[in-house]
């Protein structure tokens, strides 16, 4: 951890709302964790989403003035036989400040603000093979569910995303 105590991390990180210009933050800390470098427009994606849905919420953990990890999630409303719910879309933690607890202090902070609005279930997905994050979504206390995730590509040269008759 470069001579930083857990503990003092702990105590020193400060988690906040997310603000536009911690956008390229959240970019360098997913390329971080990546390890290279992805060609995705955050300042899009997160003016995308808020436009999109008033019920965001994106926190940032903050150490000194520098931005060392964020969590972004979102409240669904209406789903398949799902009650109004929350998810968590993306998070990440500076690889240097990995392991001090600003991962479980950006969740921590994140169910007291579902919580008072009377969400009552979170969700997430995680890769099967990402034993990394399904761990860390354990220990928060994050369980299967009763949901299965399906995808689908689309082959972007077609017109519709339909089989044909």
């Amino acid at each position: 951890m470069h001579g930083i105590k857990m503990n003092s991390l702990k105590r020193t990180a400060t988690i906040r709302k997310m603000r536009t210009e911690d956008i390229e933050d959240i970019g360098r800390i997913f390329n971080l964790i990546t390890k290279k470098t992805v060609k995705i427009d955050f300042r899009e994606l997160m003016t995308e989403q808020s436009q999109r849905n008033a019920n965001s919420s994106c926190f940032i953990a903050e150490i000194d003035g520098k931005v060392v990890g964020f969590m972004i999630g979102h409240i669904i409303t209406f789903g398949f036989d799902m009650e109004r719910s929350a998810w968590i879309a993306t998070m990440g933690v500076d690889p240097k400040y990995m392991g001090g607890g600003i991962g479980a202090r950006l969740a921590n902070e994140l169910f007291d603000y579902y919580k008072s609005l009377g969400i009552t279930r979170i969700f997430t997905a995680v890769r099967w093979d990402s034993t990394d994050a399904l761990s860390f979504f354990k220990t928060l206390g994050f369980n299967r569910s009763d949901f299965i995730n399906l995808s689908k590509n689309f082959d972007i040269r077609s017109d519709s995303g339909f089989p044909s008759p």
